[in-house]
């Protein structure tokens, strides 16, 4: 005689608290209780817990991702402010992934955050990639971004991609099978022709579009919803407030991903790039960079008897420039040392004092102990109230 098997109660796919925390996404017809549900299940590494990376992890973390790993081995400056939102006053010093694991906990207890106080390196990439779902970059050099890519292609992984600089964002996604940055990007731009932001400047509000955007791309490439950006390149002008899309084809050559790949590991990608990974933590400086301030560098002029060594490019110097300097660009500093008196007080400044604190180490190191920088650059100098040209 056949039993008959007791009826188990249906468990909920989202507990009482979610469905009232997500109501208001759960609604949409592409996503769901079942698409809500595959939210909180997913993981998301975001490389870079800056710019980029702070609007990115706050509106994946709303949006209930289960699991953000935060990779980043930098702590919180003081001038991250303007456009890190994950970062507030209080954690300036502080590793920005206990910042970023902070704020993440407090905007949604669902959210489990994986941190990584560390640099991406060729060596831990791909231990660390390995368990998520969808990459996203928020790296601000090319050595990482070439890394994440290189990694994300041997692993099999989507990767949401985008860069910001002044007023101009731009942003893609690599799905497997379709292409890479390499296809995109095939070699990197020679070392220093893109500015860092710290010398070309960023629009904090621009961060937080870009970044917003790239949180978009997680989703649907999670939910399997939509169109994402594959093999389309995003550019928005700010100043303009003009967006345009350039269509990109996978390349079947491409090293990485190609028809026939040649690197099946990954490489030394400072090395390929011929510059540092610049979000790195940086080491001390072989040399101290003495620094002076814009009253104390007039001073030192007023009594004269001091070299002034602009290092900008010729056209910022047109734009405006200290009376009485002499303009070598920080490119030509190396072939054009002897223009600069070894015995005589140099003081070297640029747009916000991060080149001129380059070239000051330079020449020190090869013997211009009388060299200084100025803090701030002309930025700081205008804001004293200091003549200019």
């Amino acid at each position: 005689m056949a039993t008959t098997r007791e009826a188990r109660p249906a468990v909920p796919v989202l507990t009482a608290a979610q469905m009232e925390r997500y109501s208001r996404q759960t609604v949409l017809d592409e996503l769901g209780i079942e698409g809500q549900a595959r939210l909180l299940q997913s993981k998301v590494l975001i490389v870079g817990a800056g710019g980029l990376g702070s609007p990115t992890a706050l509106y994946l973390a709303a949006a209930g991702i289960g699991t953000l790993g935060i990779v980043d081995g930098d702590r919180v400056d003081v001038t991250n402010l303007h456009r890190q939102i994950l970062h507030a006053t209080p954690d300036v010093g502080r590793p920005k992934t206990e910042s970023a694991q902070r704020a993440i906990s407090g905007l949604n207890p669902d959210v489990t955050v994986v941190p990584y106080q560390t640099v991406l390196t060729s060596a831990n990439a791909l231990d660390i990639l390995k368990p998520y779902d969808v990459v996203i970059n928020g790296s601000d050099n090319f050595p990482t971004r070439y890394l994440v890519n290189d990694a994300c292609v041997l692993l099999g992984k989507p990767l949401v991609d985008a860069s910001i600089l002044k007023w101009e964002g731009q942003a893609t996604t690599f799905v497997p099978g379709r292409g890479c940055y390499r296809c995109l990007f095939p070699t990197p731009p020679p070392p220093g022709a893109v500015p860092s932001c710290a010398e070309g400047g960023i629009l904090g509000a621009l961060c937080g579009f870009m970044g917003s955007r790239q949180a978009l791309e997680a989703m649907k490439l999670l939910l399997g919803v939509g169109e994402t950006l594959a093999n389309k390149l995003l550019i928005f002008d700010a100043l303009e407030g003009e967006t345009r899309i350039v269509r990109w084809s996978r390349n079947p050559d491409c090293p990485v991903c190609g028809d026939r790949p040649t690197i099946h590991a990954l490489i030394d990608y400072e090395q390929f790039c011929g510059m540092p990974a610049h979000d790195r933590v940086t080491a001390p400086a072989k040399v101290p960079v003495p620094e002076v301030s814009s009253l104390e560098a007039k001073a030192m002029l007023d009594r004269g008897g001091v070299q002034l060594i602009d290092v900008r490019e010729p056209w910022e110097y047109d734009e405006a420039h200290i009376p009485g300097c002499r303009l070598i660009p920080m490119g030509e500093v190396a072939r054009r040392q002897d223009e600069i008196e070894k015995g005589t007080p140099a003081v070297v400044y640029c747009k916000s004092g991060s080149r001129s604190r380059k070239v000051v180490a330079l020449l020190r190191e090869s013997g211009y102990d009388k060299a200084v920088n100025l803090g701030g650059g002309i930025l700081a100098w205008t804001n004293a109230q200091l003549p200019i040209e």
